[in-house]
Formats: structure tokens, C-alpha cells, sequence
């Protein structure tokens, strides 16, 4: 499976993206898809993940700014940042899993500016 992800760019503080992760497969059977962020000379964060069930976690820092889905038909997973801030600027990466494996996409940068 390989996961392509998109939507990435430059906004202003308060605007909003859509990032978009494209799955090569059916992600239908992943157990669960989520997106990482890491911000420039940081580590990776965990940022939101959603199972196959629906079920949704967000870190708090993007809780009630941040949403989370997937559309199993269109074998895409989307996270809807509204309100940014320049500290949201980062390569953000989707990550998807499969049984015992995890696939990761190759990251789209936003940048945030004050």
C-alpha cells in the first residue's frame, strides 16, 4: 500500500487547509489511519488517528480546530485544519495500519505565518 498525501501550503494564522491522503488500496481493512506532524527541528507528534469503527482521538492542542475522516470509497483519509496557528506549521504525514504493518505517506508541508 502505498499513501500519498496532498494539501499542504501556506496560510495565514486563523485560515484553514484540507490535507488529503491517497491510499494506492482499499483502506477499508486498516484498523486504523492517522496523520503526524513534525515541526522543524522537532520530533514526529501524533496529531489525530481514526479507526475502521469511526472511532476518533486528537491531541489536544488541535482538539475542536482539527477534523478527522475517511471516505472508504474514495480510499482517502482528510484532516480539515481550521483556526491555524503559526505552532500547526510542519511536514504532516498520513500513516495508515494494517494488521501488522504500517504504511506511511511522504509528507505535505504547511506553514503557518503570524
Amino acid at each position: 500500500v502505498q499513501l500519498q498525501a496532498s494539501g499542504g501550503g501556506w496560510v495565514q494564522a486563523g485560515g484553514s487547509l484540507r490535507l488529503s491522503c491517497v491510499a494506492s488500496g482499499s483502506i477499508s481493512s486498516m484498523n486504523h489511519m492517522g496523520w503526524y506532524r513534525q515541526a522543524p527541528g522537532k520530533q514526529r507528534e501524533w496529531v489525530a488517528d481514526i479507526s475502521s469503527g469511526d472511532s476518533i482521538n486528537y491531541e489536544d492542542s488541535v482538539k475542536g480546530r482539527f477534523t478527522i475522516s475517511r471516505d472508504n470509497a474514495k480510499n482517502t483519509m482528510y484532516l480539515q485544519m481550521n483556526s491555524l496557528k503559526p505552532e500547526d506549521t510542519a511536514v504532516y504525514y498520513c500513516v495508515a495500519e494494517q494488521g501488522q504493518d504500517l504504511y506511511w505517506g511522504q509528507g505535505t508541508l504547511v506553514t503557518v505565518s503570524s
